[in-house]
């Protein structure tokens, strides 16, 4: 094993990938010693019935149509391209053969030279929990990717995890019939509420009950980029219906949670000041607009008098105190000119900890999760009680008067196929509540008619 493991590096040492997998694999798994090497071939198009009665088929049609439906048992590598061109490949394929840690290897080689990798699917493949760091450093070395597939791969002990950290770049990510369950749902949760990338997370066909989706609804409470969550044909119950329907409308922060966020607060505040008397130039607009989110800590209330000083002394120390109120409008315009030809890169997202929060009864109560677009849970066990939860929250959603966030509008699909009878008035309102187009398609047009409008 470690005389091959050594062949393989040696063997991708000597060689350099030309970004043409079907030129690249077959060398380095032959440098590799690896034998029986899949054949890497163009994934088939979809194909759709014809309206006409099709024609007879050829002699050649029918073999080639043999071929393909018997080859899917033999290991190949199925890769589409976005052209005809063969460096072109977006997303690649791997169904139903096991990855020992030499095709890893190998693989770690081929797929970061592919510049137009997009997505990655692994379907049945025998991965361990012993080889999931090796594929997420692969991974990570793929500047392009961001689908990732990891169907029908159980792992004994929870570790999927390690794919949605805090500097992933995935988009989507698809987790079925893997069996996760509450323990890796925990995990999985944590890494929810740092990451801010991830678009979509699928997590059907598990074993996730009620406490694993309470789990989740505690990573959804300062998450602001999951747009859609997939929790179909598990174990979830009303319990866990309502944990989910609970961070969907405002809710109060914890101790700790507040002991956050007045540290942040305070570290937005203290940063221009502390960098007053080092430099005479304005500082970057990131730091420029901290005290903006100072009234947060004071439940709304805008005390935005005390951002000028701040820069009126930075830019022009020299000036009597008077000249600077007079002219306090003027400096603040010609400071963002002088900014915007070295503006550095766009900032992060702001943390969900600094959105305008409100007083209720001694707690710090955030306004809740509006990014999260859809939700499916059907095929569980949720009831009308449940139901009932999720029909609150939207309809608190509804009656909110504040402006729409662009990605922010509010969940806009529920899928609950569960134990609700077709003439319950609560499913009846919900229908009226939410839209019957795609909410993701729907999201996608407001923001464009907004950036139009503005």
């Amino acid at each position: 094993m470690r005389s091959v493991g050594r062949k393989a590096e040696q063997g991708a040492e000597e060689y350099q990938c030309t970004g043409l997998l079907e030129q690249d694999f077959p060398e380095l798994c032959a440098r590799a010693g690896i034998a029986g090497v899949p054949k890497v071939t163009l994934r088939p198009a979809a194909s759709f019935p014809a309206d006409e009665e099709p024609a007879q088929p050829t002699l050649t049609e029918v073999l080639a149509r043999i071929e393909r439906k018997y080859g899917r048992f033999q290991p190949c590598i199925q890769v589409e391209r976005e052209q005809e061109e063969p460096r072109s490949v977006r997303a690649v394929f791997l169904r139903g053969w096991k990855i020992e840690e030499e095709m890893l290897g190998v693989l770690g080689q081929c797929l970061p030279a592919l510049a137009s990798l997009q997505a990655v699917h692994l379907w049945k493949v025998g991965l361990t929990e012993r080889l999931l760091p090796a594929l997420a450093a692969l991974l990570a070395r793929c500047p392009g990717l961001r689908t990732l597939s990891l169907e029908g791969n159980p792992l004994p002990e929870p570790a999927f995890h390690t794919l949605m950290g805090s500097d992933s770049t995935l988009a989507h990510l698809s987790l079925r019939n893997n069996g996760i369950g509450d323990a890796a749902a925990r995990l999985i949760g944590q890494s929810l509420s740092s990451n801010r990338s991830l678009l979509s997370l699928v997590l059907s066909f598990n074993h996730i009950s009620d406490l694993g989706a309470g789990c989740l609804a505690t990573g959804l409470r300062l998450n602001r980029s999951l747009l859609s969550l997939s929790l179909a044909n598990n174990d979830v119950g009303d319990a866990g219906a309502a944990r989910l329907a609970e961070v969907l409308g405002p809710f109060a922060l914890t101790d700790a949670e507040v002991v956050e966020r007045r540290r942040l607060l305070l570290a937005e505040v203290l940063t221009p000041k502390e960098t007053e008397g080092q430099s005479e130039r304005p500082s970057n607009l990131r730091g420029s607009a901290a005290p903006d989110k100072l009234p947060a800590a004071k439940f709304g209330k805008t005390p935005a008098k005390k951002k000028e000083p701040l820069q009126k002394e930075a830019r022009q120390p020299k000036k009597p105190p008077e000249l600077r109120a007079a002219r306090g409008r003027d400096a603040k315009l010609s400071g963002q000119e002088k900014l915007s030809p070295e503006a550095p890169d766009p900032a992060e997202p702001p943390n969900p900890l600094l959105e305008e929060a409100r007083e209720h009864q001694g707690s710090v109560v955030l306004p809740g999760n509006r990014a999260l677009l859809n939700l499916n849970l059907s095929r569980n066990r949720v009831t009308e009680r449940g139901l009932g939860a999720f029909l609150a929250a939207l309809e608190g959603q509804r009656r909110e008067k504040k402006p729409k966030v662009p990605g922010q509008q509010g969940l806009l699909c529920l899928s609950l196929e569960n134990r609700i009878p077709p003439t319950s008035p609560a499913l009846a309102r919900l229908q009226e509540l939410l839209p019957p187009q795609d909410p993701l398609a729907k999201a996608q047009g407001q923001e464009e008619e907004q950036e139009s409008g503005a």
